[in-house]
């Protein structure tokens, strides 16, 4: 589950990260952000068919097959699967994978730090926006980062059962999260803007932290709806009486093209099984953990 056997950062990757420094992220977010609600059919339909094309999406899975039946790129971005397509793992012991995705890293939480790639770490405090109690619920437990691609299908949903307890947004950067740019960048999930989403659980706390990206010009909730950024460096903050209750496999949110998920659980609550290896595919529903 380490990045023991993975390499470190080559010169491609930073050639590839190098320029990102000077990018105005959110300025181009914006941009996209207009852009993929544009509702312009040349422009949509153009978009969606080369996306469906070079990504070899499968529209077969999807509620609406076709790419004409979206009313804008951002709507085909977030498109509902067909009831059934990802079977959720109903055992009550397992935690399932919130997304589709790829497994970045899992592993324990050691001296309040959590693995980023090889050769590179960020602390829990400063991924969770430097709340020093919230950090210190997370103390020697487990973590795991998983990577949407633009392939991928881009809903949230629950690992676990969980009553909501509070949503922290952080603004900052909005790099690529990438494998090459994961290896690259130094604390680089502490840099982006994120929506921390605490959940209180059967084996206590549990953070589903969505990690933005660059043209990630918006994440939302399904109790908040869109996130929007505001001046750079002011965190807002959430609290929430426990009255919303998620069920294992319930939409919690979404991401607008593909970005990155990080889940936290406390000490001792759940053994991560062999699925959370890096590198490999995950599908929403899977098992990925068992409550200890």
């Amino acid at each position: 589950m380490s990045s023991t056997n993975k390499p470190k950062a080559n010169v491609i990757d930073y050639s590839f990260s190098a320029p990102q420094y000077l990018l105005p992220h959110q300025a181009l977010s914006k941009v996209m952000h207009k852009a993929t609600r544009s509702r312009l059919k040349p422009f949509k339909s153009a978009v969606i068919g080369g996306f469906t094309r070079i990504y070899g999406i499968n529209m077969q899975e999807a509620e609406h097959e076709s790419g004409k039946s979206y009313n804008s790129v951002n709507a085909f971005f977030t498109r509902a699967l067909k009831a059934g397509a990802r079977p959720i793992d109903q055992d009550p012991e397992a935690i399932v994978s919130p997304v589709d995705g790829t497994v970045s890293e899992s592993a324990p939480i050691r001296d309040q730090q959590i693995i980023q790639a090889k050769g590179r770490e960020y602390s829990v405090l400063e991924l969770l926006g430097g709340d020093k109690a919230l950090a210190e619920q997370f103390k020697d437990g487990d973590f795991s980062t998983i990577y949407l691609s633009p392939k991928d299908y881009h809903r949230i949903h629950m690992p676990c059962d969980g009553r909501l307890v509070s949503m922290r947004h952080v603004p900052g950067r909005l790099f690529s999260v990438n494998p090459r740019t994961t290896r690259s960048v130094p604390r680089l999930f502490a840099r982006n803007e994120r929506v921390i989403n605490i959940f209180e659980t059967e084996f206590g706390p549990m953070a589903l932290i969505m990690v933005g990206a660059i043209f990630v010009s918006s994440m939302e909730t399904v109790w908040h709806g869109e996130v929007n950024t505001t001046r750079r460096g002011n965190i807002r903050q959430w609290e929430y009486d426990g009255s919303l209750k998620l069920a294992k496999g319930d939409e919690m949110g979404r991401f607008n093209m593909g970005s990155t998920v990080i889940l936290l659980y406390p000490q001792g609550a759940v053994e991560q099984n062999a699925l959370m290896e890096s590198g490999q595919a995950l599908r929403l529903g899977q098992r990925i953990a068992d409550l200890v």
